[in-house]
């Protein structure tokens, strides 16, 4: 995540719950992140918390297209 140049606004995980982790370390390795957003089915309440911790809001076990299907 380091590589991407300029700023992050979602970090939007799609992976097995165990991978989590990895992603958000990574995650905040990078500058300028706004929001982690876990996917539906993904689910890791200490990976939120560290991401939380550092600053993060944290959106787990939700689908981006419906929720913004539900708001439109």
């Amino acid at each position: 995540m380091k590589d991407i140049p300029g700023p992050v606004d979602i970090v939007d995980i799609f992976r097995r719950p165990a991978r989590v982790p990895e992603v958000i370390d990574d995650a905040l390795q990078k500058e300028g992140i706004r929001c982690i957003w876990m996917q539906e089915g993904v689910v890791n309440p200490e990976a939120a918390k560290k991401a939380e911790d550092a600053g993060l809001p944290v959106v787990m076990d939700r689908c981006i297209l419906k929720e913004m299907a539900r708001l439109l």
